[in-house]
């Protein structure tokens, strides 16, 4: 699959030059620029992955958010989740990596739910332009709906 995307990649980029040579170099050149602003964000969080899954064994892993740590693990897979701040495609194989070293698939899904759609962090920039009341709402049923997922993803993933 993954070849199969690369390939359609490259042969509608090709198209692109063939049909509009300087929107293509300007569209290539913006995707290098976008690239290199993610690379330093990216490697700091694979870094710290690496040395968290380094200290961590897949027994703690398993002991703190697998599948048997029920809704305490939950709680804390959303609870880190709403803190920490990741972009959402690290955060998906972010997800994988627990997954493999022993996490359980609804503290997976609370995890990567959170971490796409609670920012305690970026709160007050989000509450200057929609408003206080209207940021904690909508972080609040966020986190809610975190549970609502990891709840159906447990089930139906068991």
């Amino acid at each position: 699959m993954t070849y199969i995307l690369y390939g359609l990649c490259i042969v509608l980029t090709l198209v692109s030059f063939l049909k509009d040579k300087e929107k293509t170099k300007k569209a290539v050149i913006n995707g290098v620029k976008s690239f290199e602003k993610i690379m330093p964000q990216f490697l700091s969080i694979v870094i710290v992955i690496a040395i968290t899954l380094t200290i961590l064994k897949p027994e703690t892993i398993s002991k703190l958010i697998g599948k048997d740590s029920g809704i305490l693990g939950v709680l804390l897979s959303s609870i880190v989740g709403s803190i920490a701040m990741m972009p959402t495609f690290v955060a998906f194989s972010t997800g994988n990596t627990l997954l493999q070293n022993g996490a359980g698939y609804a503290q997976v899904s609370a995890l990567i739910t959170t971490l796409t759609m609670v920012g305690m962090l970026t709160f007050p920039l989000e509450a200057e332009y929609i408003g206080k009341k209207s940021a904690f709402y909508r972080n609040f049923f966020a986190f809610l709906f975190s549970f609502i997922v990891a709840i159906f993803m447990g089930g139906v993933l068991k």
